[in-house]
């Protein structure tokens, strides 16, 4: 049984326990790389390195949060059962809302990676 939802909710539990991981991962690689340069007082084109761990923390929180996955919304995927184990979407209308959603919390994502990788320029 699927709690697939159009536009709203396209994946379950383990999918989602992922999401997290990957905001964690990346949000502590953001913290490092950004101690780093702002500790060896690198350039402003360096620091901008830091926008990449800080955007793939947004999103993947962004994710896990909304219960909905960027690629999977672009791809017309679901997944609620074990992680990688994806079904298509069929309904053009539910593809439809599932790339408009993802498009918008892509969106969304871009808010905090900015402010983040703006506190490295400020330092």
């Amino acid at each position: 049984m699927s709690d697939y939802i159009a536009g709203s909710c396209n994946i379950g539990p383990s999918e989602i326990h992922r999401r997290y991981q990957v905001a964690i991962i990346s949000g502590a690689i953001y913290l490092v790389l950004a101690i780093l340069l702002v500790a060896n007082n690198e350039s402003s084109i360096i620091r901008l390195t830091s926008f990449i761990p800080a955007m793939s923390a947004s999103v993947g929180f962004f994710q896990a949060r909304r219960k909905f996955c960027l690629a999977y919304g672009f791809s017309g995927l679901f997944n609620f059962d074990r992680a990688g184990d994806v079904k298509k979407v069929l309904d053009p209308t539910a593809l439809a809302a599932d790339r408009a959603y993802s498009l918008r919390i892509l969106l969304l994502s871009f808010i905090p990676a900015l402010v983040m990788t703006g506190l490295v320029f400020l330092f």
